[in-house]
């Protein structure tokens, strides 16, 4: 595993998400309600809409542009429930946000 640091506990407070470009890879990192953080593909998988311009409320991403919604502790899709978005590696060092862009694969939906 290649973790890289990305950005900090000051940078991305909770309740905030951020996209960013880690390796070849657009991560979006959201910092939840309650201290967790979850690194995730920053694209929707259905029409390929940035989910960052999206609304996070608690632990439900929901994509603006069609209302999809996922669980981020789980990267597993609420509405549609076959949904899911990669989930990749993070690791907390002191107030550092490190992220493994190898660690998954971006999904997409199947029509």
């Amino acid at each position: 595993m290649a973790f890289e640091l990305v950005t900090t506990l000051d940078d991305l407070w909770e309740g905030d998400m951020e996209s960013f470009t880690v390796g070849d890879q657009e991560i979006l990192i959201a910092h939840l309600d309650g201290g967790e953080v979850i690194a995730t593909q920053a694209i929707c998988p259905h029409q390929q809409i940035e989910l960052v311009e999206g609304e996070l409320e608690g632990k439900t991403l929901t994509c603006k542009a069609h209302l999809w919604q996922f669980d981020l502790p789980s990267c597993k899709g609420i509405n549609p429930g076959h949904a899911e978005l990669a989930k990749f590696p993070v690791k907390i060092d002191g107030e550092d946000i490190y992220v493994d862009p190898t660690g998954d694969t971006p999904k997409v939906a199947h029509s």
